[in-house]
């Protein structure tokens, strides 16, 4: 099986605390990232995520695993959706944010944990093309919104 690392990188030109409620605040992830955003930010705090339009039965339940402003935030999604998360069926998404001075900020994300999830190894490879591609685009608007 080939590589099931999922990383994407981005400098993005505002400072960590503005980069912090972007990734962090419901009305400011619909700007980048998800249609449609329900997020109890605090650790074991439950969300949902939406993607598609309203009515469309796409997205995934989330919950948070680290809030460590604004430095590190990260949370399990899943599959199956009526299932809790557990290693065996979720990923670890976790954004790690750094001061590049006063106005920049240098974002990581890390999508973790797929090699222990009981998928068939095809479905893993998939997930993991489909995510680093899926990031791809998702850091690309989310520079997009800083853009001087």
């Amino acid at each position: 099986m080939a590589d099931l690392r999922i990383e994407r990188d981005v400098l993005i030109e505002a400072p960590v605390d503005v980069v912090w409620r972007t990734i962090t605040e419901p009305d400011q992830i619909t700007r980048w990232f998800a249609d449609r955003v329900e997020l109890e930010l605090k650790p074991g705090g439950r969300g949902h995520l939406g993607f598609g339009e309203p009515g469309e039965h796409k997205g995934t339940a989330i919950v948070v695993e680290t809030v460590d402003q604004p430095n590190r935030f990260a949370f399990r999604w899943k599959r199956p959706q009526d299932a809790d998360p557990e290693p065996t069926n979720s990923v670890l998404v976790e954004f790690t944010l750094n001061a590049r001075g006063p106005e920049r900020t240098h974002l990581r994300v890390v999508e973790s944990g797929l090699e222990l999830v009981t998928w068939p190894d095809e479905e893993k490879q998939s997930y993991a093309d489909d995510h680093n591609g899926g990031w791809a685009q998702c850091f690309d608007r989310l520079a997009m919104l800083f853009a001087r």
